[in-house]
């Protein structure tokens, strides 16, 4: 109960910073919104590529965009981390009677309730778009896929926070790996009609899990079957991301 009520506290923290200045999910959501509404009208005429299954590219990207805009969202988690080093309130932390393992559990859990806002607005934008949302249980399922990816490149960016200690590390780590993954993915175009190399890596690829994963939920013919697997997939990587962060944490407490 101690690790509970800790987290939820630290991740209230965060949560306060967004309700005093509520314009930062708007500054956030831009650039998703311009792919959304700009990728949208630009490609709409793909669906008349051969082999391209979705009779719609809104409907069709309307997912890629939200797990994106998770991945990112999710990407900067650790910036928290190194604004709270540098400032000596990570030490303040640490000699508090806190859960330690709550520091990073409250990151998340406000990461992961940001997602959340920011794919609801997104889905809003898609509608008005003209995206097609077949029900609430599919949203619903989305979320739970944009939860998992966040969990999963949030652990991973705090742990590159904690063991670089550097915004300009950190935000090169995070572009070197999000931007690859994200156009390596089917998150713009059906993975049937890339390149063969890109097929290959594919399955691999957990951005490619989690859009897989996030467009099944919203589809209108749900494959529960898919939707598991990808899922499964994405809780394993989240689990060893969580190990990952926890590990550079304690690294860092044997350093300072």
């Amino acid at each position: 109960m101690t690790f509970i009520k800790h987290s939820w506290f630290l991740a209230l923290r965060q949560i306060r910073f967004i309700l005093r200045q509520p314009w930062f999910i708007g500054v956030t959501l831009v650039q998703p919104i311009i792919w959304l509404v700009l990728f949208g009208a630009l490609f709409k005429n793909i669906t008349q590529i051969p082999g391209f299954s979705s009779p719609s590219y809104i409907d069709y990207l309307t997912p890629g965009i939200v797990i994106m805009t998770a991945l990112f969202s999710s990407g900067w988690v650790g910036m928290a981390f190194i604004e709270a080093m540098d400032r000596g309130v990570m030490n303040r932390f640490l000699t508090a009677p806190a859960n330690r393992a709550s520091l990073i559990a409250g990151s998340l859990i406000y990461s992961a309730i940001m997602s959340a806002v920011q794919s609801l607005i997104i889905l809003g934008m898609a509608a008005l778009s003209g995206a097609h949302i077949p029900s609430i249980g599919g949203i619903a399922l989305l979320l739970v896929v944009t939860t998992l990816i966040t969990i999963a490149f949030g652990s991973f960016s705090n742990s590159v926070a904690l063991t670089l200690r550097k915004q300009e590390s950190l935000i090169g780590a995070v572009n070197f790996l999000i931007l690859p993954l994200t156009f390596l993915s089917s998150t713009f175009m059906q993975q049937n009609l890339t390149p063969k190399w890109m097929q290959v890596l594919a399955p691999f690829n957990p951005v490619n899990w989690a859009v897989t994963a996030g467009r099944t939920a919203l589809s209108a013919d749900l494959d529960w079957a898919m939707l598991a697997q990808q899922s499964a997939y994405l809780a394993m990587l989240a689990l060893a991301c969580a190990w990952l962060s926890t590990r550079a944490f304690r690294a860092y407490q044997r350093s300072i």
